[in-house]
């Protein structure tokens, strides 16, 4: 691996994997929050309590799109370098990029 643009594609390929993977974790920390504010409520527990429960289901729920931002970003930067390396194709990194870039088309769009 002594060409430093397959080193850079492996970056880049690795910081799009973390933030589709950030952003998929928060998703669900949101969900499940959103069951435990709903179950609080229903089981009478302390205001105070749901109260709190509150705030931590809006933090987790303003990180996703800080994290779809940060994301998109990520994939713009990848997407340019794919494209400005173009002689890099016949690569294993060149493949796997592209491939997480078809895989995860949904989750930024």
């Amino acid at each position: 691996m002594a060409d430093p643009r397959l080193r850079q594609l492996k970056i880049k390929t690795g910081v799009v994997k973390r933030l589709a993977k950030e952003k998929s974790v928060y998703e669900k920390e949101a969900e499940t929050q959103k069951s435990r504010v709903e179950k609080y409520k229903s089981d009478g527990k302390d205001v105070h309590d749901i109260r709190k429960q509150e705030e931590v289901l809006k933090e987790s729920l303003m990180m996703v799109p800080d994290c779809q931002r940060r994301l998109a970003k990520a994939v713009e930067e990848l997407n340019e370098f794919l494209k400005s390396e173009e002689e890099l194709k016949e690569t294993k990194e060149y493949a796997e990029a592209t491939a997480l870039l078809e895989e995860i088309k949904p989750v930024v769009s």
